[in-house]
């Protein structure tokens, strides 16, 4: 039996396999990443490239070694020109490329990508001593599950979804199947959103082909250098953690997310590229789209200042995920034959150490944030996520292995 199985190899199931097989002192044969991707990272990076993302918003302490030092000491081995390996207005937001060289070499110094079992986690039931998880080939056996589980569903706004079913050139830039970097050309593209994602992802395309790009945000520009203040990853959690409410935690969270928002650098980039006429960006909402003969997207856009129909041969929703609770119809499976408690919102109720259930179920990421607050989703969410999951998962092994 393991003593670990973690569903999701994402940056929170790679990070915390680090975290269980070295601090923790649990063998390395005892801990497993159960995820549908053979290489780690493997849905964090295509959605990153997707999007045209050049440098990160968070900054190098938020890393996947042990050490927060550890990407900072790296940058004298970036290939990368000094000035381009970090950003940002504390010039300390690592470049993609240098993150993700960092992030590969911590995986083969550590052999972290052994740890992996290529698979789908389908139902989460009781078991002898621990809990059982359920694939599509066959049960694995556990002492303790940490759901590692990424975002919800990609987004898609009321107007969008009649189209989604047909044969017309509309994507979300989070889909599993779209590839940015092999879209078709085009004579007019439409990006939908107004946050960080949105912005990227215009700036890539204009790049590629300037002038041909509108940018639509029902929104002016918001600009955060974070998507939630600084103090949550560590002072604003002490008044969030005394709070007994879970309802005012929730709107504690809602209220600290700067969604939508857009860093300093990006939006400088953003306005330069505007002033340049490579790409265009207009404020309103989408009222209506149809498809048009010739295969085209026709949408209706308005604002205050009335409305007007702009045509594209390819539209491509930045709108984020849906702000619903990850996991999907087996994880509403599994909370109901395990009878897990949720909050009115949802989401997990949890202990301190992010204990969902006596057996051994534990979270992090989007799943813990009732305990976590609104970084609970990022890389620094990982961090805080290990710090509570660490020190009960060593002393557990200690009992265990002393019976």
């Amino acid at each position: 039996m393991l003593e670990w199985l973690i569903i999701g190899g994402g940056i929170h199931g790679t990070y915390l396999s680090l975290v269980l097989t070295t601090r923790a002192g649990i063998p390395r044969d005892r801990v497993r990443v159960l995820d549908p991707h053979p290489q780690p990272l493997a849905c964090w990076s295509a959605r990153a490239v997707n999007t045209g993302m050049t440098h990160l918003r968070s900054p190098d302490v938020h890393n996947l070694d042990l050490d927060p030092l550890s990407l900072f000491h790296s940058a004298r081995r970036c290939a990368e020109p000094p000035e381009t390996c970090f950003a940002g207005i504390y010039r300390n937001q690592p470049s993609f490329s240098f993150f993700q060289r960092h992030a590969m070499w911590v995986m083969q110094q550590y052999r972290l990508a052994d740890l992996r079992i290529v698979g789908r986690a389908e139902r989460i039931a009781r078991g002898a001593g621990g809990l059982r998880v359920e694939t599509a080939d066959g049960a694995l056996e556990a002492r303790r599950v940490l759901l590692a589980i990424g975002p919800s569903d990609p987004y898609r706004p009321e107007w969008a979804r009649p189209l989604s079913t047909q044969p017309v050139p509309l994507h979300h830039v989070f889909d599993s199947d779209f590839q940015r970097t092999t879209l078709p050309p085009w004579t007019h593209a439409v990006i939908i959103g107004g946050g960080i994602t949105a912005a990227q992802t215009a700036l890539a395309l204009a790049h590629r082909a300037p002038g041909t790009v509108t940018l639509v945000s029902r929104h002016p520009f918001r600009e955060y250098p974070f998507d939630s203040d600084p103090c949550w990853f560590s002072s604003c959690l002490i008044p969030f953690g005394r709070e007994a409410s879970l309802a005012r935690r929730r709107a504690l969270i809602d209220r600290a997310r700067h969604r939508g928002s857009i860093p300093p650098d990006v939006l400088q980039q953003l306005r330069t590229a505007v002033t340049r006429r490579a790409l265009a960006a207009q404020f309103a909402t989408v009222q209506q789209a149809f498809v048009r003969p010739d295969g085209h997207l026709a949408l209706t856009i308005g604002n205050d200042d009335g409305a007007q129909t702009i045509i594209a041969d390819r539209v491509i929703l930045a709108t984020g995920f849906a702000q619903e609770r990850p996991g999907g119809q087996w994880l509403t499976r599994t909370i109901a034959e395990l009878e897990l408690a949720c909050s009115a919102c949802g989401y997990p109720i949890t202990d301190r150490t992010l204990c969902w259930h006596p057996a051994g179920l534990y979270v992090t990421g989007a799943l813990a944030e009732l305990e976590l607050g609104p970084a609970a989703r990022n890389i620094i969410g990982a961090r805080l996520a290990a710090e509570r999951i660490m020190a009960v998962a060593a002393a557990e092994y200690r009992s265990a292995s002393s019976l």
